[in-house]
């Protein structure tokens, strides 16, 4: 095998594939990244054997051939040669090494056969559809804080997205908690999405697919099953199992009835909750909102540390409440927020708050108080 390829054509597509390579492997060959060329393109694929990554760039191939390197030292090879030089790799499979060469410089790697590297056999898809990059950046964004990483709650550890009624419209809608707060967005039920299942996909290829979106006009094509879900951008494929699991009914953790509504500058608000909480204690986080009248004050109280408070003018008309909440999860839904004014409906210090944009929108978050 030989190949020429530019190499900021092969960073690109590395920095795509590489990541999904975790660091420790117990099994050798998943700490490789399968090249093969052929037909004028270099094709990089790797795998976790729960997610895989395939690409293919343009590229002079004579003759073709495939083997496997190490992802992340090929990876580190290709960022440190010069912007703009001609990378040439060339394997013979005779002796197991890689050779690859840019300039003055030259590596040879240690390779292991293409047929030891494994396929993840993704199977039939039932339904497919198009999503506009920026909506699914937006459905990631939205609701990826909210993720659990508690693993004996595995079902909690990725984003559902599932399809759901809202104002009698069929909408597309991903929901994500770790038990103390839920964040959730919605967007109009694309073509072809209807009737599909509610699937849980993992943080992992959250993750991974939030770092293919670089132009938000581009476009995905998403095709699932009930056990694996595959997203395709321009060149870029990237399949993965879902959490085989059951979502929990969420449903009935947004307060509908919620009639205390606070309205606060989200900026003044997000700016205030960060400076009191630099006096909260690692463990517990919590911040205390007192509402009364048209004020609220945030107070933290930390007996290893000191205490803060800070005043803010607000729009609040309803009977004066004392609640709290992990201020790091405050923070969190607050960044969320679009527009100027956040909305907290709130009900008493021990039910869940509702929190949105002032228009409503696409999102919404729930947060559970804490005992302060």
């Amino acid at each position: 095998m030989k190949v020429t390829v530019e190499r900021a054509q092969l960073l690109k597509s590395l920095g795509h594939v590489h990541r999904v390579v975790e660091r420790r492997n117990t099994i050798p060959i998943l700490a490789n990244i399968l090249i093969r060329a052929e037909r004028g393109k270099l094709t990089l694929k790797a795998t976790d054997l729960d997610l895989e990554v395939n690409e293919a760039i343009a590229a002079e191939v004579s003759p073709a051939g495939a083997t496997t390197v190490p992802a992340h030292m090929f990876y580190d090879i290709v960022r440190k040669l010069p912007d703009g030089s001609q990378i040439v790799i060339e394997a013979t499979g005779d002796r197991g090494v890689l050779t690859i060469r840019a300039g003055r410089s030259r590596f040879t790697l240690q390779t292991l056969p293409e047929s030891d590297f494994p396929d993840l056999n993704a199977g039939d898809m039932t339904h497919s559809f198009r999503l506009p990059a920026g909506d699914l950046k937006k459905m990631i964004d939205k609701t990826q804080f909210a993720i659990s990483t508690e693993e004996t709650r595995y079902y909690l550890n990725g984003i559902f997205l599932h399809t759901a009624i809202t104002n009698k419209t069929e909408m597309l809608r991903a929901v994500a908690t770790d038990g103390h707060r839920l964040a959730q967005f919605e967007i109009p039920l694309p073509s072809g999405a209807k009737g599909m299942p509610g699937v849980i996909v993992p943080r992992k290829t959250v993750g991974e697919v939030q770092r293919l979106i670089e132009d938000s006009e581009a476009e995905f094509l998403i095709e699932l099953s009930t056990a694996k879900i595959r997203f395709t951008i321009g060149d870029v494929v990237l399949t993965s199992k879902l959490i085989d699991g059951t979502f929990p009914d969420y449903a009935p953790v947004i307060p509908l009835g919620n009639s205390k509504t606070l309205q606060v500058d989200k900026n003044e608000f997000e700016h205030a909750v960060d400076r009191v909480s630099t006096v909260s204690s690692e463990r517990g986080r919590a911040v205390k909102l007192a509402l009364a009248g048209g004020k609220l004050t945030l107070s933290v109280n930390n007996p290893d540390s000191g205490s803060a408070t800070e005043e803010l003018e607000v729009e609040y008309d309803s009977d004066p409440l004392d609640i709290g909440f992990n201020s790091r999860y405050l923070l969190d839904i607050a960044s969320q927020i679009d527009g100027e004014t956040a909305v907290l409906k709130l009900s008493d210090p021990g039910s869940p708050t509702l929190i949105q944009d002032k228009d409503g929108g696409k999102a919404l978050y729930v947060l559970m108080p804490m005992r302060v």
